[in-house]
């Protein structure tokens, strides 16, 4: 069994800065570094890197441009054991995004989709032994919707990330069997203030809306999770955050390894919500050695 993620690459570039500006005004950062992005992206790198230590092969569908931020992204994808036979090159420069990153830990980021609009679809052959095919909304609305509905034809699970948030195709919806949102994602689906967002609520909203099993993460607070019959809350751990910036792309990864392990969308959840408090509490350039033991070991052991 097999993880395939479908989604954008971008080529990121991090500044470090004391607060968002504001209009017009132009800040003075204090480092700045330049990183493989986009929730597919680091969606793969992630799962690749865990599902290595389980033997899960994990492969990525994406569109780079024939420019050097492409072949930078094949190499990072590589290295994390992904494989890039998905990986279509277009003559439209690689997507780029740029981040804000404060002292706090929050970022904030703009993306510019470029290459990634030039996805076909039509030209991912789709393994029949993929267990689970993990989307994000970076790509365009019909390309997700084409997805999932190869993906049903091989018999494949779809994990559908709404992020960013935006109107839910019925296409796709209709394909969906995990649908995995945070606070600010849920409440503009359901158009609800994310500030008073009832997460148990919300989570059996959507539900109902799509009949599908459901994760809204609420940092810090932990995240509400729905299966079947089954509603739970998970704690969130409780770790200094260095930097959010990819935490919720850690999270889907590791869902993903655990789930394609037969893990319990329960056990899963706990396990993704481990890798995410490691990953948002470790230093940027140490994130690559945070392994499938590393993480398991810490959700053993971390007093909640």
């Amino acid at each position: 069994m097999s993880i395939l993620v479908v989604g954008a690459i971008h080529h990121d570039v991090i500044v470090d800065a004391p607060r968002l500006p504001r209009i017009d005004e132009t800040l003075t950062g204090s480092a700045v570094r330049y990183a493989f992005g986009g929730k597919g992206g680091n969606q793969a790198v992630a799962a690749g890197r865990l599902g290595k230590a389980l033997n899960i092969p994990v492969a990525m569908a994406a569109s780079v441009g024939a420019d050097p931020p492409g072949d930078a992204a094949l190499q990072t994808l590589h290295q994390a054991g992904v494989s890039t036979d998905l990986v279509q090159r277009v003559e439209t420069p690689t997507g780029m995004s740029v981040a804000i990153s404060l002292p706090d830990g929050g970022y904030g980021a703009v993306i510019v989709s470029a290459s990634n609009l030039e996805l076909d679809a039509s030209a991912i052959a789709m393994a029949s032994g993929t267990q689970w095919v993990v989307l994000q909304n970076e790509l365009p609305s019909p390309v997700n919707e084409a997805v999932a509905a190869q993906a049903k034809r091989v018999g494949a699970r779809v994990l559908l990330n709404a992020a960013p948030a935006r109107p839910l195709a019925g296409g796709l919806a209709d394909q969906l069997d995990l649908l995995v949102v945070n606070r600010v994602e849920a409440a503009d689906m359901l158009s609800l203030d994310p500030d008073t967002l009832d997460g148990k609520a919300a989570t059996l909203q959507l539900a109902a809306l799509y009949g599908c099993a459901i994760i809204v993460t609420l940092g810090d607070q932990g995240l509400w999770m729905i299966d079947l019959d089954t509603t739970e809350h998970v704690l969130a751990f409780a770790v200094p955050v260095i930097s959010t910036h990819g935490a919720g792309d850690a999270f889907i990864g590791a869902l993903s390894v655990a789930l394609c392990n037969g893990q319990s969308l329960v056990e899963a959840a706990r396990f993704a919500s481990a890798a995410a408090a490691l990953h948002v509490s470790t230093e940027v350039d140490a994130r690559a050695s945070l392994t499938h033991d590393a993480i398991q070991a810490f959700a053993q052991t971390f007093k909640h």
